[in-house]
């Protein structure tokens, strides 16, 4: 296999890398912070290995097989992890290795999850560098989601390739895709910053907040989320623009192209946002009822945090570990379903549970009525016949992954919520787990390393999908 195309787009990533660096370095060069230095040399040490990679491996013309994609968003995904974790563990917190590789894969993968304590008191640069790595982390998701897996029938992908056929007058090459997605993403992160200022936060904090609600990451720059602000219009502002980082992007294009009531007839989003009614509607009435909370009050805190674990953000304004087992069972659901195909969120994710539902559905006719014809249909148009085999293996190993990887984190020493629940937030990438170690008030820096090289192999799983990882591991995949 010709290695030299995997190679010089890795170096093109850790060039990009090593330039949003810069704006972390200049943050703390500005706040007087001696931690610029660090981001001055990690971005001395990502250019060079960068360039090197381009420069070694320019005037490749072979064009891109199966196994050199597989290769390429693996590779590329720890190595920007690899990279981007140099200045969290050269900062001023001294982060060990482990724990600075943990967290820059947390951001990369977009899923919030932190070993940092007192993120108040922490460098201004690294709280920004956080955010840059999730926004960074968000727009490769949607980009890998849209341009790749579907052409490589990963778990069901595939289903997409005709919304973006119904894009190629609009959008006929795959650069101007990636452009038109980026020129959206931003558009979205700015309003939302624009947002946030008007809400009260201050310029730093709505920028950082921005680049990690688009993104649906969930780092924020203080310990407590938003619960620091106590603050219905921010938590208001955050909820539409994860619900807008959880739909699917290629929908946003359709809107640009004058097809605006797409977003209303995609089933997809129409079970997502029931999904979010329901939950919500059901968990007020259980805090009103059972809980005596007000009713305002308990309507502000579901609607936040069930947007927030549905999108797999992990933002959080209060400790939701205390609303009772049936919340936390929800909760729990909500965390594994995920949103939408196509958006920055991860998660199972709605069109699967679609695609099983009407061939589900179309089996029960079948046994009802032998002589019949029916077809399993996806918004309105029949499924291929390799689309539910593909969702069905993707459910099993995605099943098996998340036993695998609790018993992993139970051999490690952690108590059964905390491995159950760090198991599901890492392969669905939401952040914040269950219980009281890895809770919304809590954080995983007091777990072993060992559960933490556990749990960022499963984020990585988790934001690739899976498959992709998994066949890396086959001999086949080496074989000529």
């Amino acid at each position: 296999m010709n290695l030299r195309p995997v190679l010089y787009i890795n170096g093109i990533f850790l060039c990009i890398l090593a330039l949003g660096m810069a704006f972390p370095m200049l943050a703390d060069l500005f706040m007087g912070s001696s931690d610029w230095k660090v981001f001055f040399l990690s971005m001395v040490v990502t250019l060079f290995f960068g360039g090197a990679l381009i420069l070694s491996n320019a005037g490749c013309t072979s064009r891109f097989s199966i196994r050199q994609a597989f290769l390429l968003i693996t590779l590329s995904w720890v190595s920007i992890a690899v990279f981007g974790a140099l200045p969290l563990h050269f900062s001023e917190l001294d982060l060990s290795f482990t724990d600075a590789f943990f967290e820059a894969m947390s951001g990369v993968t977009t899923t919030g999850s932190t070993v940092i304590v007192g993120l108040d008191d922490a460098p201004e640069g690294l709280l920004l560098w956080r955010a840059i790595l999730q926004w960074f982390g968000g727009v490769g998701v949607i980009l890998m989601a849209m341009a790749v897996l579907p052409f490589l029938n990963i778990g069901g992908m595939q289903i997409f390739r005709t919304e973006l056929s119904e894009n190629e007058k609009v959008l006929p090459r795959a650069t101007k895709l990636a452009s038109s997605i980026t020129l959206i993403y931003v558009g979205l992160t700015i309003l939302c910053a624009i947002c946030y200022m008007m809400a009260g936060m201050r310029k730093f904090d709505a920028v950082a907040h921005a680049l990690t609600t688009i993104s649906t990451g969930g780092f924020s720059t203080f310990d407590t989320s938003f619960g620091h602000y106590d603050d219905a219009w921010a938590e208001i502002i955050a909820i539409i623009f994860m619900i807008a980082g959880g739909l699917p992007f290629v929908l946003y294009l359709k809107a640009m192209g004058g097809n605006v009531m797409s977003f209303l007839k995609d089933t997809q989003v129409r079970i997502f946002l029931g999904i979010l009614a329901v939950t919500v509607f059901v968990l007020t009435a259980h805090l009103s009822l059972l809980q005596n909370m007000p009713v305002l009050e308990a309507l502000r805190r579901t609607s936040f945090n069930a947007v927030s674990l549905m999108t797999g953000t992990g933002f959080a304004n209060g400790d939701y570990g205390t609303w009772g087992s049936f919340a936390i069972s929800i909760f729990f659901f909500l965390m594994v379903v995920g949103a939408c195909a196509g958006s920055t969120t991860c998660g199972i994710k709605i069109f699967r549970f679609q695609v099983l539902f009407a061939v589900s559905k179309v089996q029960i006719q079948k046994l009802l009525h032998p002589h019949g014809t029916f077809i399993a249909q996806y918004n309105g148009k029949p499924i291929a016949p390799d689309i539910p085999m593909s969702v069905m293996g993707f459910l099993f190993i995605y099943a098996l992954c998340f036993a695998l990887m609790a018993l992993g984190l139970s051999w490690t020493g952690l108590d059964f919520m905390t491995s159950i629940s760090g198991s599901v937030t890492a392969i669905s990438n939401v952040g914040p787990g269950l219980g009281d170690v890895i809770g919304p008030l809590g954080n995983f820096a007091s777990l072993p390393d060992t559960a933490k090289w556990i749990l960022s192999f499963g984020m990585l799983l988790g934001r690739l999908e899976i498959l992709p990882v998994f066949v890396l591991l086959t001999p086949l995949f080496w074989k000529e």
